[in-house]
């Protein structure tokens, strides 16, 4: 990504948030040369440690396709919600260009091939984190799990280096920033409320860490 100063984020508390509340991943690779990509849930990892981590799981035979192995990195994207920005939004002062207001953190390491039982308790939490929210959960049982492991093949990747920007109008004047926000939150084809709360977090963090 192109370094913005007024964007970038280096806190990985940030991050964790970030994949926590955005868990749907892309999985980016090189395998022989070629770029592969897939796309999964994935989880902050629980261990008891300080070590930014994620788990997740690939179905077979994607673990052949990203050529998972010692010493090959993969890059996970995580992105949070994004959309356009007008610049009929902006006030009169400063650059009125059309753009993009949208969060992502691209985390690199070297996956980790978990054992079987390993992989069953990763699948567990997966399910029970989206079933929570359903009328009717259904989660996973010991048997069912042990059932549908077998086509997967579970995965844990210690971050070790992450790229993460947040673009939320911070370089913007305080009555553009406003007037963003309330153009997202207006009815209409560009009405985004997920968007426009993040982008009024955001603003609050920039001024907290500014004083």
């Amino acid at each position: 990504m192109r370094h913005s100063p007024h964007h970038v984020v280096t806190d990985p508390e940030v991050v964790r948030r970030l994949i926590d509340e955005h868990p749907w991943a892309t999985l980016v690779s090189v395998n022989d040369g070629e770029p592969v990509a897939s796309h999964y849930p994935v989880l902050l990892d629980d261990r008891d440690d300080d070590q930014l981590a994620v788990v997740t799981h690939v179905g077979r035979p994607d673990d052949q396709v990203h050529g998972f192995g010692p010493g090959n990195e993969m890059l996970f994207i995580f992105a949070g919600p994004s959309g356009y920005v007008s610049p009929s939004w902006y006030s009169p002062l400063g650059v009125r260009a059309p753009t993009w207001n949208f969060s992502v953190a691209h985390c690199y390491g070297v996956p980790e091939i978990l054992d079987p039982d390993e992989n069953v308790a990763v699948l567990t939490r997966l399910v029970a984190r989206f079933e929570q929210h359903v009328d009717a959960p259904v989660y996973l049982d010991p048997e069912l799990g042990a059932k549908l492991a077998p086509g997967t093949v579970g995965i844990r990747l210690p971050i070790t280096r992450f790229v993460c920007k947040v673009k939320m109008s911070q370089d913007k004047d305080p009555q553009s920033q406003q007037q963003v926000l309330e153009a997202l939150r207006r009815p209409g084809p560009y009405q985004h409320l997920a968007l426009a709360d993040d982008m009024e977090r955001a603003l609050a963090e920039d001024v907290s860490a500014r004083r």
